[in-house]
Parts: structure tokens; C-alpha cells; sequence
């Protein structure tokens, strides 16, 4: 009999919920439902609605379970860092503060006051970034937070969903290496960081790795959607580790780009890369599955082109890519990763700014607009994979580009050209088919990553994108490194 795997998927700024079911010859996936998540603005802080994501969770399992459809168990991913207070009651005591609320600015030197910044990251190996959950909850303590104060736990967002649905509270391994509370090399929390915040291991759920089960809907979940008790199991709870498991590669001399809302850039290693290097360029050991470490950097990724498309109307991504490879190239060039584009009021003017601040020409059609953003990310690519070179333990032949940016065919050609090495493309469902996968690894239906990757690269299209005019592009990196404030 077939068996039936729920995804549940969610981004910074859309979430669906996806059914996995193996077939001869690989894996299909159906989309159940698809919904936005939009941060809720009010007193000066940004919340996301968890009630609503949950709504629309529950939504998805209702739908499949009107088909009459089994389901063999569920998985979220979600984006990192972020969390729930929760009280002693099991109650959510206020809405999570998002990860691009203002109130961290500044906040790692406030926390490097009483703790050195070097022995933060020889312990955790995590970049510093001030929406890092160490940070958040240092905030959080420092402005007497009232929720915080009240919490008897916190729950990373997955978690958190994961409670909702089945009563148990788990602190999942990979969610949590996000949080900079990790210790890289035992792989649990750190005593010693959460002592700086006013927290112990007590204040979280059980330590959990991928593919351990968390709980079964809760009887009033089951009532609600008519399903029985479906095992809920704690996948790779952050969305960019489970695409990462989902890479299509038959062997390990690769690097990945998580392409989606933020892109992310990076290799598998065996063990935590933590030296003066990594600290100085600022890269991250986050956790993954079957205990490899993720070393990867930060990128802005289509964040930049999707908060421009919010005063575009509706114009499709096809259309404006047609717009920006009409234009001229190498007209304006940004670094995606400056200060003054992490949430804007008004993106375009910000880029408008920024290139008249570095003494360029300022963008002035929206086809500029959207080829200045993708040169841009092609030639930031090229930068952070030099580093990697330096840092990692294999040769790095292939770049492996996954999730939503993926069918961005403008993007990806101009990625190949940029770092001169073959570029392919796809899944673009790579996290929803991580998710399932772990899930299908916990139900005994696939045995190791090895086997699931190669399952991956017979049943899914890929496209490869070789380089091209590459004498231009090395020119136009010695602008782009140039015109980096």
C-alpha cells in the first residue's frame, strides 16, 4: 500500500502544505494548499501570526483527509531563528517577534559586553547576525519583555507547530543550530549561552535530531481534521537543511544555493570548519542530516526583487525577466548584502540610493532595476564561493542551485557566468522533498541521504547552465568589488 507523507513548508512570505507519495520510478509530489505569511506591523514591532499559519496547516490535512487519502505522518520546515514564548500553562503567551523587527539592531554588542564574540563563535560556529535567536532573546531580556519573563519554553517556530498539533514540546537539532545556542561540537545546547540570557536546557523541549517522532495529533486535532493519529516527526526543521538534503548530487565535490527569499551558499562537511577565517568572513556551521554540517554564508536573495515588486502591481516574474535581459549589462551594480536593504520602506528607492551613492548610474526603468538585483546576486555567488574554495575540504566542481530561484533561468545563466563552473538547476520543491524524505527515512521507506539523492536525480528534471562570456563577467566582478561600500 502506498504510503502518504505531509509536508507542511513554510518561507518568510509564503507557506503551502504538500503530500509526498512514491511511485515506480521516484517521488510525486501534490500541492495541497498554498498560503501567504505576512508579518503583522503594529506598536512598532513585527509579529508573524502563528494562529494563522496553524489555520492554514489545518486546512491542508482537512483537505487531504476529505479525499479519503492516508497519511503516514507529517514534517515542518520553516525559516530560522525565529520563536515562541511559551507559559507554564502550555498556553502561547504573545504572536513571535519576526527576525526582521528593528528592535536587534545593535544588539551583539550589547551581548559581547558580558561575553567575547570569539568565544561565541569557537563555540556555536554560527555567523553573527543580529536577528540570531541568542540576540533576540538577549534583547528580549534587556527590554524586561513580558512574554519572555513569563515563559516557562521556547519553541522554535517548527517546534512551536509541532506542539500545536500534538501537545509535545521538542527542540529540533537543525532549527536550533540556527539559533547561535548550539555548542558545533557536542551538537546540544550550549549551558554557558544560555546562562548569559537568564535560560537553561529546562527552558527548551526534548533535544531531538531528524527523524525522531515528536508526538500524534492531539484528540481535538483529530476531531477538527478526521484524521486519526497521524504521527507527527521532526524533520529537518530548517527549510534550508532539508533543501539541502534534497540536492540532486552523486557525489560530494559540490557546493549548493538554497535560492528563495534568502539565498544561501555552501558545502556538506563532516565536522564544524571553526577558525580565524570562518570567523573573519563570517561564516555559519549549521546542522544537518545523518550529522553533517552545513558551512554556508547569508545572502540576500529575491527578497530584494520581491519588496520592489510590491509597488509593480501584478507583473509576473516572467515578464520582468524578459524586462532585465533586454537591458544593458553591468549599468548598475549593488551589494545585496548592505545594511540599507534588509526591510526597507521603499526597495527601489533604497537601490536608487545606493547606486547614486557609489557613483553609478541610477536605475531608471524597472527592467535595471531587476538586472542590477540579478547581476548583482551572480556576482556576490562568485565572491562568497571563492571563500568556500578556501574553506572547504573538497573540490568544489558543480554549484547545485535548489528551491524557488532555481526556474529562474535569467538568474541562473548569470550565475554560471560569474563563477565559471557548470551551474544545475532544480528541484525547486527541494525542501518540500527534504521534508518528505526524512519523513520516508523514519518510516523505513529510504535508507540514508546517499540512496535518497540519487532517487532525486532520476526523478526530477534538472537543467544545467554552463558559462558563457565569461571575460565580461570578470570584468564586471572587478566593478561589482569595487563599488561594495
Amino acid at each position: 500500500m502506498k504510503q502518504n507523507f505531509f509536508a507542511v513548508d513554510l518561507g518568510a512570505t509564503s507557506g503551502r502544505t504538500i503530500l509526498g507519495t512514491f511511485i515506480e520510478g521516484g517521488l510525486n509530489l501534490e500541492e495541497i494548499n498554498r498560503f501567504p505569511n505576512h508579518l503583522i506591523e503594529v506598536g512598532g514591532h513585527f509579529y508573524w501570526d502563528i494562529y494563522a499559519l496553524y489555520r492554514h496547516v489545518i486546512e491542508g490535512l482537512k483537505l487531504v483527509a476529505h479525499r479519503g487519502e492516508s497519511i503516514a505522518s507529517i514534517g515542518i520546515d520553516t525559516w530560522g531563528v525565529d520563536f515562541v514564548c511559551v507559559g507554564k500553562d502550555g498556553n502561547l503567551l504573545r504572536q513571535p517577534y519576526a527576525y526582521r523587527d528593528p528592535h536587534t539592531v545593535g544588539a551583539p554588542d550589547a551581548l559581547f559586553s558580558r561575553i567575547s564574540r570569539s568565544k561565541v563563535y569557537e563555540k556555536t560556529g554560527i555567523q553573527i547576525m543580529n536577528f540570531n535567536s541568542l540576540f533576540q532573546l538577549d534583547t528580549l531580556r534587556r527590554n524586561n519583555d513580558s512574554a519572555l519573563e513569563a515563559a516557562d519554553k521556547i519553541l522554535f517556530m517548527p517546534d512551536a507547530l509541532s506542539y500545536m498539533l500534538t501537545g509535545k514540546m521538542v527542540t529540533e537539532y537543525t532549527i536550533a543550530s540556527t539559533a547561535q545556542l548550539v555548542n558545533a561540537q557536542t551538537r546540544s545546547l550550549e549551558p554557558e549561552l544560555l546562562k548569559v540570557v537568564g535560560l537553561t536546557e529546562k527552558n527548551f523541549g526534548r533535544f531531538v535530531f531528524p527523524g525522531e517522532k515528536v508526538g500524534v495529533l492531539t484528540e481535538e486535532v483529530q476531531k477538527i481534521t478526521g484524521l486519526g493519529a497521524v504521527p507527527v516527526i521532526a524533520v529537518i526543521g530548517h527549510d534550508t537543511g532539508a533543501a539541502v538534503a534534497a540536492v540532486p548530487a552523486l557525489d560530494r565535490n559540490f557546493a549548493y544555493l538554497s535560492s528563495g527569499t534568502w539565498s544561501l551558499m555552501g558545502v556538506e562537511t563532516d565536522a564544524p570548519v571553526i577558525n580565524t577565517e570562518t570567523e573573519t568572513l563570517n561564516f555559519t556551521n549549521e546542522g544537518g542530516v545523518e550529522g553533517t554540517i552545513r558551512l554556508l554564508k547569508n545572502i540576500c536573495g529575491m527578497w530584494l526583487l520581491e519588496r520592489c515588486r510590491l509597488n509593480w502591481g501584478d507583473t509576473s516574474y516572467p515578464e520582468l525577466i524578459s524586462e532585465a535581459d533586454a537591458c544593458e549589462p553591468f549599468r548598475s551594480l549593488i551589494n545585496p548584502d548592505d545594511d540599507c536593504f534588509v526591510n526597507p520602506a521603499n526597495m527601489e528607492k533604497s537601490i536608487a540610493a545606493y547606486c547614486h551613492a557609489t557613483g553609478q548610474p541610477v536605475p531608471e526603468q524597472r527592467g535595471q532595476v531587476v538586472r542590477c538585483i540579478f547581476e548583482s546576486l551572480a556576482l556576490r555567488y562568485r565572491q562568497v564561493l571563492e571563500n568556500l574554495r578556501s574553506l572547504s575540504p573538497r573540490p568544489i566542481e558543480t554549484l547545485h542551485v535548489i528551491g524557488g530561484g532555481s526556474r529562474n533561468d535569467l538568474l541562473n545563466q548569470f550565475t554560471a557566468n560569474a563563477i565559471g563552473i557548470p551551474v544545475v538547476a532544480g528541484p525547486s520543491e527541494a525542501t518540500a522533498i527534504g521534508n518528505v524524505m526524512i519523513q520516508a527515512m523514519a518510516a523505513g521507506e529510504a535508507t540514508d541521504m546517499a540512496g535518497m539523492r540519487r532517487l532525486i536525480q532520476r526523478s526530477v528534471p534538472l537543467k544545467t547552465y554552463h558559462p558563457q562570456d565569461t571575460d565580461a563577467w570578470d570584468t564586471a566582478y572587478i566593478h561589482f568589488k569595487n563599488c561594495i561600500r
